[in-house]
């Protein structure tokens, strides 16, 4: 019975023109031929044939036959260029009248406040950095900085002002702060008219795509994120400017190889660079045009697209070189300019290797780095987490609290502060103890100084002279790592028992060679200490120890060797040689020595800040009491403070506009719905939507759909604190997605849906499919968003309440956590 309902819904079949010329139009279009073979087809047959193509009964069929026959094709042509340009000048007009406003409510009340707002103590930092030239680090890549630097440059800033903190004033400390602002509020601004544009190409109507645009402009998160000195609106614009370049590109399908079908497929890749190179989630928007892509490729590849393998390989090379070649030349080309400017010694010198530092003036890495004498007390430093390797005479408890035995050997820890504790004696292995491998020819230079270097590869034995022990690892579980080994030291006599378990090979990350003599150098090369007969590395973590470890950092011997928390460079050296960071009478070899040192390439540097930006940016762990779950950002469950002051109760808090940002999450899942529905019905023989409609729905709202959830999901998978702005880019997919959902229901697919095809003149819609409920109900929507928006202009623009009862008023949810509320 099921089935027998389900046919039944069919309805008639309608019966399209047979003729010779519409036969070939339908096959040459089903076989995708290109531009030069669908020109030959134009003229008064090929419109014939398409007006006949959109209507959607057979009743409509027959009429438009019968009034065809009748009909001057050159006029039918002349009438559609007239509706054509009128249209035309509806797109033009609505363009301009969405970006007036988006730049309107972008721009007013700019200067306020006059203060540091939340994270424009970073960014605001970063482009004085540049000014001043001086290295710094930052998790993202720079382009967003540069372009902030830039405007301040032109606005004759000299970045003599830091950002240090929340409501630091600009106009005492002469910031043109104004304009600095301008550069993200002129990026946001942008945003609406490329998504007015882009709906536009994927067939939307003036009044759907203007529609979105305004629910976009009157976003209170899009405004409050686009106002100040932040990098998410050039993220966004970027993101979205990728997505138009690239639906611009797939309408040149048909003239492949053409000039403006390279054009945009070029443009494609330079909006992914810049998305990109504005922060590492621009990566997001790369996968979405990536899985376009291969769509897009596996249609060519269809036989009956007519293409022969050199062609498609055509194809394949022509998206390789402007969408993977092109944008990675231009990435690479801002870090190029990134290292270029940043020429000295910085903040950010110590996320870097003793050689990256090198290569910046002033660096303390150019001196008092001299080469490390044997038996020299020494201290080690870990790279990441910058502890010393320490030890004292407390022992490990006999039993710690899950039960597990310990040695109750010293404790060797992980310690922050210099301290003496913090020494070590570096003696060399003795070769009738340790074999071969001790074996030891001075060079020349030695010889004459009668001093021994440590080298890359040497066995050592490190003793710590406070309290006459050796550092050991042996096999028994460390206190907070039982996968780990314990560390620790012993005494004398049996340290000579257990000789080797008390070497430790000295290797520098700088070099492959293991038969290299590289000498060691205080903070000048970063360094592991593996234990010669268990394998292990001397590795810390972020653990600590409990009270009876003094609350300071486990150490423990890691079986993984490559692990970055076993990395350590030398940094105190005592030496009756050494005084002041400097070897006496080292003058003429260390002259010598600089002459023959390798500088890093740019390649080099550029992937050692790579891993760097990686690895800092997993690491941004800490507690933040204004992050948020991703699951909460479509829903608006929390917001963020960005400035707040008693004086008028005013504040600056991101939010976004809820009656904007619930309906659009719910039409972006209805898409999802309808999606699925039609599927089903597909398997049981009903098609409630004609090839073209279903082509049109898949490559437009499907896309966009795929954007949408490429923008969110990966969130899910970060251990990082997130925060609601990273879901911007999501939310205006949601919204373009949600739009385009509103107007296939209202517009397109009305009381006969399974039988109207989207090509159909607006003017057969609006008559047929309910013209004024879709008007009413648009109306409806949009009134209520900018009500909304104005609503929540106060927290937008921090304009201030007359009283905390106020404020509570515009507390909807119990999670937005408003100041003075």
């Amino acid at each position: 019975m099921a089935d027998e309902t389900l046919r039944n819904r069919k309805g008639p079949k309608v019966k399209h023109d047979k003729s010779p010329k519409v036969d070939k139009i339908q096959k040459s279009e089903a076989a995708g031929k290109s531009g030069s073979d669908s020109e030959k087809e134009n003229g008064p047959a090929r419109v014939v044939a398409t007006v006949i193509e959109t209507v959607s009964t057979e009743s409509d069929v027959n009429a438009a036959k019968a009034n065809l026959q009748n009909t001057n094709p050159a006029k039918i042509i002349k009438d559609a260029k007239a509706r054509a340009q009128r249209r035309a000048w509806s797109y033009h007009l609505a363009l301009a009248f969405v970006t007036l406003l988006s730049f309107a409510t972008r721009v007013y009340r700019i200067s306020e406040p006059a203060q540091v707002v939340f994270d424009e103590v970073h960014f605001g930092k970063f482009a004085s950095y540049y000014l001043r030239r001086q290295y710094y680090f930052d998790v993202h890549p720079p382009l967003g900085k540069l372009l902030l630097a830039a405007t301040g440059w032109l606005a004759g800033y000299d970045g003599h002002f830091l950002f240090d903190k929340i409501g630091n004033d600009y106009v005492e400390n002469n910031v043109p702060y104004v304009a600095l602002r301008l550069t993200p509020a002129t990026a946001g601004a942008l945003i609406i008219p490329t998504v007015f544009l882009t709906l536009k190409e994927m067939g939307m109507s003036v009044a759907g795509a203007t529609f979105a645009a305004l629910l976009l402009v009157f976003d209170n998160a899009l405004i409050a994120q686009s106002r100040l000195i932040l990098l998410d609106s050039m993220l966004t614009f970027f993101a979205i400017l990728s997505v138009y370049t690239w639906v611009k590109f797939y309408k040149q399908r048909h003239r492949a190889f053409s000039a403006p079908w390279w054009f945009w497929l070029s443009m494609t890749g330079v909006a992914l660079a810049l998305t990109t190179g504005v922060k590492m989630v621009g990566l997001f928007t790369v996968a979405c045009i990536g899985i376009a892509v291969l769509f897009d490729l596996w249609e060519l590849l269809d036989i009956r697209r007519g293409l022969s393998m050199r062609q498609v390989g055509r194809h394949f090379a022509a998206r390789a070189l402007c969408l993977i070649f092109l944008p990675i030349a231009i990435y690479l080309s801002f870090f190029y300019i990134h290292f270029a400017v940043l020429i000295n010694s910085g903040p950010g010198d110590a996320f870097h290797t003793p050689a990256f530092q090198a290569e910046l003036k002033g660096s303390s890495m150019n001196v008092g780095t001299p080469a490390i004498p044997y038996h020299a007390n020494i201290t080690f430093k870990n790279r990441d987490l910058k502890v010393y390797l320490h030890s004292h005479v407390d022992k490990y408890p006999l039993r710690y609290e899950d039960g597990r035995i310990s040695s109750e050997g010293q404790q060797v820890t992980g310690y922050p502060h210099r301290d003496a504790n913090n020494f070590w004696t570096l003696l060399p292995a003795e070769p009738e103890l340790a074999g071969s491998h001790a074996e030891y020819e001075p060079t020349d230079e030695e010889k004459r100084k009668n001093l021994r270097y440590l080298k890359h590869g040497d066995h050592v034995r490190l003793h710590h002279p406070k309290t006459d022990s050796y550092l050991i690892t042996h096999d028994v579980a460390s206190p907070l790592t039982p996968t780990h080994m314990e560390m620790t030291t012993v005494k004398e006599d049996v340290a000579l028992k257990r000789y080797n378990e008390t070497l430790w090979k000295v290797l520098l990350l700088e070099e492959d060679d293991e038969t290299s003599q590289a000498k060691v150098r205080a903070r000048r090369g970063h360094l592991k200490l593996v234990n010669v007969h268990h394998k292990v590395a001397v590795h810390t973590h972020k653990g600590v120890l409990p009270p009876w470890g003094f609350g300071q950092q486990e150490i423990n011997g890691n079986k993984n060797t490559k692990e970055p928390k076993n990395i350590w460079f030398i940094d105190e050296v005592q030496h009756p040689r050494i005084v002041n960071g400097t070897e006496i009478e080292d003058e003429p070899e260390k002259k010598e020595e600089k002459k023959d040192e390798k500088r890093l390439s740019f390649l080099q540097k550029f992937f050692e800040l790579q891993s760097v930006m990686i690895s800092a940016n997993a690491g941004l762990v800490k507690p933040h009491p204004y992050s948020s779950t991703p699951i909460t950002w479509p829903f608006v469950l929390r917001g963020i403070s960005f400035w707040e002051t008693k004086e008028g109760l005013r504040q600056i808090y991101l939010l976004g506009n809820p009656i904007i940002w619930w309906p659009a999450i719910v039409g972006t899942f209805m898409y999802l719905a309808m999606w699925v529905l039609d599927r089903i019905f597909l398997r049981r023989g009903v098609d409630d939507f004609r090839p073209p409609v279903r082509r049109w729905w898949d490559r437009s709202i499907g896309f966009l759909f795929l954007a949408w959830a490429l923008h969110w999901l990966p969130f899910f998978l970060f251990e990082r604190k997130l925060f609601l702005h990273h879901y911007l880019p999501s939310f205006i997919f949601s919204v373009m997605t949600a739009a385009l959902v509103f107007e296939f229901i209202g517009r397109i697919a009305g009381e006969d849906g399974a039988k109207v095809d989207f090509r159909t003149p607006i003017a057969v819609w609006m008559k047929s499919q309910g013209g004024p409920i879709y008007w009413g109900l648009l109306g409806l929507a949009l009134g209520a968003a900018v009500w909304s928006f104005y609503y929540f202009a106060p927290l937008t623009y921090g304009l201030g309440f007359e009283s905390v009862e106020a404020i509570r008023a515009h507390k909807w949810l119990t999670s937005w956590d408003l100041q003075h509320a």
